[in-house]
């Protein structure tokens, strides 16, 4: 049977590769790319990118190569956040290239590393990993002879700062946020008091989508959490009823994958159902008419998001709470902080070339390349120098 999909037109409020905002720093326009595909580009090849392939999700350096890592979710993403979008008549690349970026800016180990290096610059300025995906972006690759950064377009930068919707009420209010956001010299450009574009606002939900449903993957094939367990969620036990009573004697494996596929599908039918009750409401003319708009244009019903929050309790209690992840984490959390003072403290411990942009144990310069050099690091090259610093273990 021959599968035929009408591809919608596009919106009229979608982001314009043709108007777009442009870059800090100006560049001829390519021959055989719009700038969303460019910057989808720059991202893929950026060295943060791939180190994203031995960063983990939950499972912290798991032996198993089954589980997802953040570059295994960012592509996933990317392909939920394209479909909603192209369904949408939304910019497909600029959604796809928000959806491969969100995820640069995280340390080694997920939110673990993320807190204690928080904690560790406390007296620093702080950490925060959306705040270190625009440093990465605006600073920290190193790609091109005029300038730092990848220079991408402003709708890609607004995006992934405002992955988690606006950060400040207005204009004037945008003191206390961190000091990544407030360092980068083209802040307020970005207008961080209004809501990201329609393609923005996609990328995050897709976000949502993914990792939910993919820890439910995760955390069975684990032996975290069993099929049982789900049972008793909303929307989630009967989805699973439902591969069940159908496929008579089908494998865990194949209910499993059957049924997240469906609960994928289900939340992307109930994201277009309601953005588009919202569109029709609202009857946004142009991409600035979203950012202006008081609450999200992209969202799921109000129904959905109780199976939402449903699904997020059960996953933190029985799966991110689980003694053997409290385990691995204890370890990762322990291994972050004993590098950060041991680099801090004894900067010579650095390479020649960070040790020269440093400015004598615990000053502020040496602080931050210390936390810019850790939050770089994949789980497996952390715990790898972690062993060559400070393990006895080496020495015998």
């Amino acid at each position: 049977m021959t599968e035929i999909f009408s591809i919608p037109p596009r919106a009229i409020f979608a982001s314009d590769p043709a108007t777009s905002r442009g870059r800090l720093y100006p560049q001829a326009p390519s021959a055989t790319r719009t700038p969303y595909q460019r910057d989808r580009d720059r991202v893929i090849h950026c060295t943060a990118f791939r180190r994203l392939k031995h960063k983990t999700q939950v499972f912290v350096a798991h032996d198993d190569d089954y589980y997802r890592t953040r570059l295994t979710h960012s592509l996933e993403v990317a392909q939920i956040a394209r479909s909603i979008a192209r369904v949408l008549g939304l910019d497909e690349d600029l959604a796809e290239t928000l959806a491969l970026a969100h995820d640069l800016g995280h340390p080694p180990f997920g939110h673990a590393g993320e807190d204690v290096l928080d904690e560790a610059m406390r007296d620093y300025d702080g950490f925060d990993h959306n705040a270190q995906t625009l440093r990465i972006l605006t600073h920290m690759e190193h790609v091109y002879p005029g300038f730092d950064g990848l220079n991408l377009t402003w709708e890609t930068l607004e995006g992934v700062v405002k992955h988690n919707g606006p950060l400040c009420k207005t204009p004037d209010d945008c003191g206390d946020l961190p000091w990544a956001f407030t360092n980068f010299e083209g802040w307020s450009w970005l207008e961080p008091h209004t809501f990201a574009g329609p393609e923005a606002q996609v990328a995050a939900l897709a976000d949502d989508i993914a990792y939910n449903n993919h820890d439910i993957d995760d955390g069975l094939r684990a032996g975290i959490i069993t099929i049982e367990q789900l049972m008793e969620l909303p929307m989630v036990g009967p989805t699973f009823e439902e591969v069940k009573a159908e496929h008579k004697g089908l494998s865990d494996n194949r209910i499993i994958r059957e049924a997240v596929r469906r609960l994928i599908g289900k939340w992307i039918d109930d994201l277009l159902i309601e953005s588009n009750g919202r569109i029709a409401a609202n009857k946004p003319q142009c991409a600035d008419d979203v950012r202006a708009m008081s609450t999200p244009l992209i969202g799921f019903s109000e129904a959905m998001m109780v199976n939402i929050e449903a699904l997020r309790h059960f996953l933190l209690n029985n799966m991110y709470r689980h003694y053997t992840v409290n385990r691995t984490r204890t370890k990762a959390r322990r291994a972050v902080r004993e590098l950060f003072d041991a680099f801090l403290q004894e900067p010579d411990l650095l390479s020649d070339d960070l040790r020269s942009q440093t400015d004598g144990p615990r000053g502020k310069a040496t602080a931050r390349l210390v936390c810019d050099h850790i939050a770089g690091m994949t789980d497996t090259f952390a715990l790898d120098e972690h062993r060559r610093l400070l393990s006895m273990d080496t020495y015998l």
